[in-house]
């Protein structure tokens, strides 16, 4: 068995919730979430998935998911319940493969005016080159 590898699922969510809900808008900071979850853990985060309302066996959840080793995380089970159709059926799917499904569990950062301009930018102009920072 190798190291442990981490799929990160955050939420799809469109930019036009950004105000009602700027943390499942932020994939960005979810997925960080996650890596720092990873880290804190001695995993490695090998996938990062940007779903939204997901079936729980999808092909693009197990592609290479190997059972006793492999896990998932996702920040929180808000995102969970928005990035998958049923996290029940997720999570009896992952106990019949024998994977893991962890979450977060850390408090989601608070947006000012700010932080929602950044991730605003970010994600209404990826084509012109703009990278975040």
């Amino acid at each position: 068995m190798g190291p442990v590898r981490v799929t990160a699922i955050a939420s799809l969510t469109p930019l036009v919730e950004l105000d009602a809900d700027p943390f499942l808008v932020d994939s960005r900071s979810q997925h960080a979430m996650c890596a720092r979850w990873a880290a804190e853990h001695g995993y490695v985060v090998a996938r990062e998935l940007l779903v939204r309302g997901l079936r729980p066996d999808h092909c693009l959840l197990w592609e290479g998911v190997r059972p006793g080793t492999d896990l998932f995380v996702a920040p929180s089970l808000r995102v969970l319940e928005r990035a998958l159709s049923s996290v029940e059926e997720f999570a009896a799917e992952c106990a019949r493969r024998g994977v893991r499904v962890e979450t977060v569990g850390r408090a989601e950062p608070s947006y000012d005016a700010a932080m929602k301009a950044c991730v605003h930018r970010r994600l209404s102009m990826p084509t012109a080159g703009y990278d975040g920072r």
